[in-house]
């Protein structure tokens, strides 16, 4: 049997998970009012933004995203129909594709990034100090770390 938490780890899981919660939807809701774009998309064209060529192999963004990839394909689907990106074969072997950052994605980006920053400001930065900053990312760079790991070996084990 799994062994309980202790008060203390419990009573931060639930400010944890309470807390994200509530951030991520207040960040989200912000988001969609000042630019209508979800979460989701404004993190693909931050990605493809910020990738060689504003392209990355579908994949890799999936991996990027944590989608899996028929997330990834539904969600760059209904990004095409609004001419945020393309999806075009891979220059390099032609048997993958491409998302593709468009004008349209770009100037959407830079549209809502100032809108999109005021919110994280307001709701998360303004709050923390400089020793928390560093305390947070040490934190979330290490649970990333670890976490991507895992999920590599899983995907390996389960090949």
């Amino acid at each position: 049997m799994t062994e309980s938490l202790d008060s203390v780890r419990m009573a931060c899981w639930r400010a944890y998970i309470e807390s994200s919660q509530r951030l991520f939807t207040r960040l989200e809701d912000d988001l969609r009012a000042d630019s209508e774009l979800s979460f989701a998309e404004y993190h693909v064209l931050v990605l493809l933004s910020e990738a060689p060529g504003q392209r990355l192999r579908m994949g890799e963004l999936a991996g990027r995203l944590v989608f899996s990839p028929s997330r990834l394909t539904y969600q760059i689907a209904s990004m095409q129909r609004r001419g945020l990106v393309t999806k075009q074969p891979c220059a390099a072997d032609g048997r993958g594709s491409e998302a593709v950052l468009t004008a349209a994605g770009l100037l959407t980006l830079r549209e809502a990034a100032p809108h999109h920053l005021r919110s994280v400001r307001a709701h998360l930065m303004n709050d923390l100090d400089d020793a928390e900053i560093a305390c947070l990312t040490r934190v979330f760079d290490r649970l990333g770390r670890r976490l991507r790991t895992d999920r590599a070996a899983s995907s390996t084990l389960s090949e």
